[in-house]
């Protein structure tokens, strides 16, 4: 293990698990990497200068506020964080009534739980975005003052228009883009789908957005669409999830608020350095949520590439790397792959990032068979929940497509996988879908009726794993 810090900053460590030994001829390396970040200090920093004025509506057009053109969000002000609520305020949010009434306290609690010196804005939502605090392109400081300012603006939030996200997130990324902040957070929430906005437009908006905040999405409701948020959330480095009833806004608003202002470090990436002949095959997150890293891989110097992991607080998360190295004789070993934890530096270019952390895979031929074949703990628990994230989703898929017997099929499976690895959660969601017969076994039926808000949550966090226990 091996771990560094730097001022005012997280002390992060690397801890790696695999079984190096490979038989005579292997070329496939496993390991889990493990790592942890502690000892940050708080969120925030000094005020934000309040820059000039700027028009107050969005219309999605680069440079163009109300189509006024030459409009822009100025920059030059600095903070640690900076975090952009955007509430979806389209026609769908007044069905039933009490939605539009709970968003608006859900977002009076993400306020609240905002860290003074924190700077922060308020976006409404619908077929184009319009800031409702504080307005004129600015972001605000948080503070008693403008905490409760923002919470009153709040009553002039109602519903009415289309849907159309990418434009609410291009609004965001140009606020948090007006001042210098280390920590730049986005959350979204939305009812519906994404209906007055092209699907490839939406897809170039987060390639846009991609490594320039964080975002967490949240769809409210059952009337919105799994893969469009799951999907902001990915693209962001964020978290989705359901809010089914919107009574439980409040609470989800705040705990994602508390996470957020819990973030010290921004931009950390992954760096993975290989021998020659050697070749990556898939970079995951494993834990706390499966995600595949391995197509957003950016070259950083000879054999060596950066996979993003967003901004960090004090927590752990784990990886999975495969490298496939050059085959070898017995006795024969060699460093398979080298792991580092990198931030770019303050100064920007010309300076290399020092190492947050380090570690090392290590990959040793042996004629052993029973040492060789021998997988190692952490690596079989997570290929299990990555194949369970899997395969729920074929599962629903098939189920959706009306084929009973390929859903049954890898539903069964995913019960077997997640009893086994004890991901209870994931068990009891699935438990909604279908009838358990045999656990063991992975013998199940499909339940003839399926509340809509289960099936989303089971999709939604489908991906949600369990660490290995210990």
């Amino acid at each position: 293990m091996a771990h560094f810090s730097t001022p005012d900053a997280p002390r992060f460590s690397v801890e790696v698990y695999q079984n190096e030994y490979l038989p005579e001829g292997g070329r496939e390396v496993n390991a889990i990497i493990t790592v942890t970040s502690s000892g940050g200090g708080a969120a925030g920093g000094p005020p934000i200068p309040a820059p000039a004025a700027a028009p107050e509506a969005y219309d999605g057009v680069p440079g163009v506020y109300d189509g006024v053109p030459g409009g822009g969000v100025p920059g030059g002000a600095s903070a640690r964080a900076a975090v952009v609520i955007m509430v979806d305020c389209s026609g769908s949010m007044d069905y039933p009534p009490t939605k539009m009434r709970h968003a608006r306290e859900a977002t009076a609690a993400a306020i609240d739980t905002v860290r003074d010196g924190v700077a922060f804005s308020v976006v409404a939502g619908t077929h184009k975005a319009v800031e409702v605090f504080p307005g004129n392109g600015r972001l605000a400081i948080a503070d008693p003052l403008t905490r409760a300012q923002a919470k009153e603006a709040l009553r002039s939030l109602s519903p009415g228009g289309g849907t159309a996200i990418g434009t609410w997130l291009l609004l965001a990324d140009l606020l948090l883009g007006s001042a210098d902040a280390t920590i730049r957070h986005g959350i979204l929430l939305t009812d519906g789908r994404n209906e007055h906005e092209e699907p490839q437009r939406l897809r170039a908006v987060l390639d846009a957005c991609a490594g320039r905040f964080t975002c967490d999405a949240r769809g409210v409701g059952t009337d919105w669409e799994v893969e469009e948020v799951t999907g902001i959330a990915s693209a962001l480095l964020g978290t989705a999830d359901i809010v089914a009833d919107p009574a439980g806004l409040s609470a989800d608003f705040t705990r994602m608020m508390e996470t957020a202002m819990g973030k010290e470090i921004a931009d950390v990436s992954l760096r993975l350095w290989t021998p020659k002949d050697a070749e990556v095959a898939y970079v995951k997150q494993v834990a706390p949520t499966v995600e595949d890293l391995s197509a957003r891989r950016v070259e950083a110097g000879p054999r060596a590439g950066d996979y993003p992991t967003g901004s960090w607080g004090d927590e752990s998360r784990d990886y999975h790397l495969c490298v496939r190295v050059p085959a070898a004789e017995v006795g024969q070993e060699m460093l398979a792959a080298r792991i580092s934890l990198v931030q770019p530096p303050p100064d920007g270019a010309g300076s290399p990032p020092s190492p947050l952390a380090q570690g090392l895979i290590r990959a040793v031929w042996t004629a052993d068979l029973a040492v060789s074949t021998a997988m190692n703990p952490q690596v079989a628990h997570y290929t299990g929940q990555a194949e369970l994230a899997q395969v729920i989703q074929q599962g629903m898929n098939a189920r959706k497509s009306g084929d009973a017997e390929q859903a049954t099929a890898k539903l069964g499976r995913a019960v077997q996988l997640a009893t086994a690895s004890g991901n209870e959660d994931t068990a009891k969601l699935l438990a909604k879908v279908v009838d358990v017969l045999d656990v063991a076994a992975g013998t199940v039926r499909l339940k003839a009726k399926v509340a809509e808000a289960d099936e989303m949550t089971l999709e939604t966090r489908s991906t949600k794993t369990v660490r290995v226990k210990k």
